[in-house]
């Protein structure tokens, strides 16, 4: 071998050592460096036509595994989507506060009927009676609350989701931008090892908000996927877009997050992704959050509805002068049409003696007021005609009314051998809503007693939005329904139903004997219903559609927040009604005995009859009592807390796990750096010492010339 080719070998390798030391330094200063994967120089021989020439880096690379790459996305992904859903929900679960403690939402139930207890026990006590209506306007008030805060959970999601999609989109920009610096290194035979730890990292990042799948690319790139098979990355990135909703109600019906592939077509993102931080947060804002707004509304309803069936079967003393009912969404012949039983409407003096009397006797459409025979259509001048100037009935804007004559009271009582009811199991006074304790700015029951050869009340052509979205979230179309030009409820109900200009394809509408009109999806998993916008208004009530029958996935979460103790009781407690009317007492007799307290003990007992919930919130229907379906509710609702934190704990031990064993084989070991150090040190020298061999021998030679 000529002292050139030695001299060649040795500066080869001089050169090879120094880079080698070079890339040892770069992770030995990076050994604490978050994410940071070790540089891996590979070195191999040179030759000149067949013969050895020393040695050289053939490139650099980073010390990567897919395998516990994509393990250790996966185990990010996971851990980002619990997590998320776990932090708010346990939001959700502290507003209804230790179910164990007498402080709690739950607790606060029981202590309104147990303050009503203690009113059966001294009747006339003002304090009692202040103390049990303040208890039941602190339960309602905790309730509007409850159901705001809510609503403000679910914003807060769609906040952070409008945060989070606002980050993909810059680092699949960087993702990008790194992956054609990557590129042109790989092209020019640079080295592309700090433009790929920096990639690494940025994808690390993104695979916490989303499900990604990495690829390696022919030019030293990478391209990524959602978990769906949407092109994230490569070549060009793709732009996420959403649009958020600002104040959050529980009709809110969100936009939609859509990605542009790079190169396609704008399409859902929903359909696309399995996990990741996004999709923790559309399960809590479209899922979990609205079932427990749906809940609690289903709750507060039966609650407010058992207490005004106890408060509507009594009455104060002196009975008030006047009873003004709710709003039943239907024209009163409709309402009348499905009662049977008697009820007796009475006017009494302040001493509760029964000035004047009207029995009447329902059978559907067959009604004698005091024997005199009369229909829906003329109910009212019949029933004031028997009242004559004792008491006035009438009828505007979907309400009943009752006045009395000056100085008198007006009381509503069913016979107790045959009490009147109709086909949603409520009395007279319930049903109208007379005497109600509770009230509510909006229709809160659903049972709305029709049949379908009701009239529906309203006008042909009026117009209802629907949206029909899938288990995930994501839009499948948009109905515009009209009023047909039918007028009875199956009239209604076939035209909801009609697979072209209806819902059919998705579903189907279908009315309970109660009067209920529900929709049930096609498949398994079924299709959601959210009404986009409603047009239409009830004669003579003005209630929307939606509002009547509660369509669309919403409308009845909106009830928990609308309830309030009735204003003239709560500012007078002697208003609260109390006693129970003598139904045998003819005109001139007594018909209400002051300091009597059975209506208190009704009240504190309605939470153990048992009534009929409808499905909601992902919960099925059931008949049992409203301290029983609290106590379900609560038991849920803290379940699904501990659920879903012991999901987040699972996922953050498998992400540490998978993340400890990344590390473990990518990260930097200082022992065997300085292992390597020494090596290339060693290297080096042997290589200076070649070089040093080299000079001698030149020296020598040119001394002997």
């Amino acid at each position: 071998m000529s002292l050139n080719a030695i001299l060649n070998n040795a500066n080869s390798g001089l050169a090879t050592a120094q880079a080698q030391l070079r890339i040892v330094s770069d992770n030995v200063a990076n050994v604490n460096t978050k994410g940071y994967v070790r540089k891996i120089a590979d070195q191999q021989s040179l030759t000149s036509q067949g013969t050895g020439s020393g040695v050289e880096i053939g490139r650099v690379r980073l010390a990567t595994d897919r395998f516990l790459q994509a393990a250790s996305l996966s185990a990010n992904a996971d851990a980002g989507r619990y997590e998320a859903r776990s932090e708010l929900y346990d939001r959700i679960q502290s507003l209804f506060g230790d179910p164990g403690s007498t402080t709690g939402f739950f607790s606060s139930i029981d202590g309104v009927f147990a303050a009503f207890a203690t009113v059966a026990e001294d009747a006339p006590s003002s304090p009692r009676r202040q103390e049990a209506l303040f208890k039941a306007e602190a339960l309602l008030g905790d309730a509007a609350r409850v159901a705001g805060q809510i609503q403000s959970t679910r914003e807060d999601a769609d906040s952070r989701i409008g945060t989070a999609v606002e980050r993909v989109n810059g680092l699949l920009r960087d993702i990008d931008a790194l992956n054609v610096e990557i590129a042109r290194a790989t092209a020019l035979n640079a080295d592309a090892s700090g433009a790929q730890g920096a990639q690494a990292m940025l994808v690390a990042e993104l695979g916490s908000l989303l499900d990604v799948r990495s690829a390696g690319m022919g030019n030293g790139g990478i391209s990524l996927r959602t978990g769906g098979g949407a092109l994230l990355v490569g070549p060009g990135a793709a732009t996420l877009e959403y649009q958020r909703a600002g104040k959050v109600t529980p009709e809110t019906v969100f936009n939609e997050v859509l990605i542009t592939e790079p190169g396609g077509q704008l399409r859902p993102l929903t359909d696309l992704i399995t996990t990741g931080e996004i999709k923790g947060l559309l399960e809590l804002r479209d899922v979990d959050a609205p079932e427990t707004a749906e809940r609690l509304a289903e709750l507060l309803t039966h609650l407010a509805d058992e207490l005004n069936r106890a408060h509507n079967a009594h009455s104060a003393v002196p009975a008030p002068n006047s009873l003004t009912g709710r709003n039943i969404g239907q024209s009163l012949e409709a309402a009348l049409g499905g009662f049977t039983g008697s009820t007796t409407v009475a006017v009494t003096n302040s001493a509760g003696l029964v000035q004047a009397r009207a029995d009447i006797v329902f059978s559907g459409a067959s009604i004698t007021v005091n024997g005199a025979a009369a229909t829906p259509a003329n109910f009212l001048t019949v029933l004031n005609a028997q009242l004559g100037a004792a008491g006035t009935a009438s009828f505007a804007n979907g309400v009943l009314a009752i006045e009395a004559s000056a100085g008198n009271g007006v009381v509503v009582a069913d016979d107790p051998a045959n009490p009147s009811k109709n086909r949603a199991d409520r009395g007279f006074s319930h049903f109208f809503g007379l005497n109600d304790l509770v009230q509510s700015g909006r229709p809160a029951l659903y049972e709305t007693g029709l049949t379908g050869t009701s009239p529906h009340g309203f006008t042909a052509g009026q117009t209802v939005r629907f949206r029909l979205s899938d288990d995930r979230g994501s839009k499948l179309r948009d109905v515009t329904f009209t009023v047909p030009a039918g007028a009875t409820v199956e009239n209604l109900r076939t035209a909801l139903n009609d697979p072209i200009t209806g819902i059919g394809r998705y579903g189907s509408f279908s009315l309970s004997a109660a009067g209920e009109l529900t929709f049930q999806g096609n498949g398994d998993p079924a299709p959601t219903l959210k009404t986009l916008d409603d047009q239409t208004a009830q004669v003579p009530s003005g209630v929307s559609f939606t509002r009547l029958f509660g369509v669309g996935a919403g409308v009845r979460a909106t009830r928990a927040d609308s309830f309030t103790v009735r204003s003239d009781v709560r500012q007078n407690a002697a208003k609260l009604a109390l006693a129970e009317f003598d139904f045998t007492a003819a005109v001139g007799s007594r018909g209400l005995l002051s300091g009597d307290g059975r209506g208190a003990t009704a009240l504190a007992d309605a939470g153990n009859r048992s009534t009929a919930f409808q499905a909601a919130g992902g919960g099925r229907a059931s008949t049992q009592t409203v301290s029983r379906y609290a106590a379900e509710l609560s038991g849920t609702i803290g379940g699904k807390a501990a659920s879903s934190k012991s999901r987040a704990d699972s996922a953050v031990a498998v992400r540490t796990e998978a993340t400890a064993r990344q590390t473990a084989f990518e990260g930097v070991n200082l022992d065997e750096e300085l292992v390597l150090l020494t090596t290339y040190q060693q290297a080096f020298n042997a290589s200076a010492r070649l070089i040093q061999a080299s000079r001698e021998l030149y020296d020598t030679l040119l001394g002997m010339i």
